[in-house]
């Protein structure tokens, strides 16, 4: 039986003026964008066409998958 997956995005920084470039390191909020991915590598591909189709702009704000519960 293969693994299902979910795929979300989050920010990986935050403004803050008293840091260097005015960023701070800071895991964001987690956003479901997809569920029941059946696969690693389905879920990878996912991931690799979002964020190549998305900016991620100054908090790089990028796709991930984990496990679904």
């Amino acid at each position: 039986m293969e693994t299902v997956y979910r795929v979300f995005t989050r920010t990986w920084w935050k403004s803050n003026p008293n840091w260097p470039n005015g960023l701070e390191p800071s895991p964001g909020r987690r956003t479901v964008i997809r569920r029941n991915i059946v696969g690693e590598t389905a879920a990878q591909d996912f991931c690799r066409v979002w964020n190549s189709n998305h900016e991620p702009g100054r908090l790089s704000r990028k796709a991930e998958y984990e496990t679904q519960p």
